[in-house]
């Protein structure tokens, strides 16, 4: 009684597929299987770094006054 036999499944796919359609069904598969792959190669791509990344380079007192101010000011959209 605890356990689904096939007829079960069979008539609750039955049921899914009269309720949403062979056509979103696919698509939705579809878009399932798109997610699971970019989650792999994520995955993937950020396990494991392969050179360790330089840090930024600091902006010094010098560099960031030899460059000019520019003053705005901000309007309410009406």
């Amino acid at each position: 009684m605890g356990s689904f036999s096939i007829w079960h499944w069979l008539i609750v796919l039955l049921i899914v597929v009269m309720v949403f359609g062979t056509k979103k069904l696919k698509n939705m598969g579809s878009d399932l299987g798109g997610a699971v792959k970019g989650f792999k190669d994520g995955m993937k791509d950020g396990s494991a770094p392969d050179a360790p990344a330089a840090p930024p380079a600091q902006v010094t007192s010098a560099t960031a006054a030899d460059k000019p101010t520019i003053d705005v000011e901000a309007r309410q959209k009406s």
